[in-house]
């Protein structure tokens, strides 16, 4: 493994000793390295969501250029959005 260094807030710091202290961690690294792991699977579902983003703004591009348009309001969106309806 490698080795590094790191400088933390003292809030940081104390959380960090805490977690340790409490026994679900039996050490820093360990703390450490699920915090590392937790930030590299919310960058990875970010990315994702930018991919399906982006896929999304093509497809309505070429939609759009094709000359076919929803008649659907921004809320009407929005509320399918938020509904589960992704179909259109």
């Amino acid at each position: 493994m490698t080795t590094v260094t790191v400088n933390l807030r003292p809030d940081l710091a104390d959380f960090l000793e805490g977690e340790v202290a409490k026994g679900g961690y039996t050490s820093s690294s360990d703390v450490v390295q699920d915090a590392l792991l937790l930030l590299q699977h919310e960058k990875a579902a970010e990315e994702e969501k930018l991919v399906i983003l982006r896929r999304e703004i093509a497809r309505g591009l070429e939609e759009a250029e094709a000359g076919r348009f929803s008649k659907k309001t921004v809320d009407d969106i929005l509320s399918d959005i938020l509904a589960g309806n992704t179909s259109g």
